[in-house]
Order: structure tokens, then sequence, then C-alpha cells
């Protein structure tokens, strides 16, 4: 079972694949609550689909460019799921994403890790002075 996950904008996305067929999908509002929804969810898809953690075989993670946010939280749980499951993780991008995931990750290794790709240079602001 392979694990796509694309969190870069307002609108999060779940899909499981098995044998690269699509089997489930989830697509949520997440904008702002991202971090409170995105384990919820992937728990969702995996009971609603009678998977066990360690059926999951790769993962798949739309790296960018989008939302700062968003794609730190995503790549954060992908990878950190990526490690403890001990599978290995892809990053994609475009409109083609999981099927070029799908493509990648069997020349893949346990062990990688994926990095998201902003749309801008961070915008950080300069400390008021006291």
């Amino acid at each position: 079972m392979i694990l796509a996950l694309r969190s870069d904008k307002p609108e999060a996305e779940l899909y499981l694949f098995n044998d690269g067929k699509k089997i489930a999908e989830i697509k949520w509002e997440a904008h702002r609550e991202l971090a409170d929804t995105l384990l919820s969810k992937i728990k969702e898809i995996l009971v609603n689909n009678n998977v066990a953690d360690n059926e999951i075989t790769g993962i798949i993670m739309h790296t960018g460019e989008g939302s700062f946010t968003g794609l730190r939280i995503g790549t954060t749980v992908a990878n950190a799921m990526s490690y403890s499951l001990g599978v290995p993780i892809v990053a994609t991008e475009g409109d083609n994403w999981i099927s070029e995931g799908l493509g990648k990750i069997t020349s893949s290794k346990p062990g990688d890790l994926v990095v998201p790709k902003y749309n801008a240079e961070p915008n950080i602001s300069q400390p008021k002075d006291s």
C-alpha cells in the first residue's frame, strides 16, 4: 500500500494505492487546522480501508510549491511516518505528482527524506526596538 499526501494548499489530500490502483481518497478543507486534522485523517483512510500501519510500503509527498506552513506540516508527518515504518518516501510536484511518485517509489529506499519547496523566500519580521 502506498500513501500519498498533498498539503500545499487549503484543501489537503490523502490517497491510498494498492498495486498502482487508487483504492481510497480523502480531501478536506484543512487550511489553518492541518496540524489538528492530518493525523486523524491518515488514521481514517487506513481504518476505513482495513489497512494496518505495517501494510504501508511507501509514501508519496507533494512537496510544493505552496503554503509554507502546510508544506512544513505535511513533510514533517510524511518523513516521520517513513522513518518510523521503515518505508521509502519520494518527493513529487506538479499536476502528475501521483503517477510520478508511483513510478519513483520502487527505486527509492528507506531512510531518505523529502524537503518542501516553497514559492517565496520566508518573510521574517524584524524585532521591534525596545
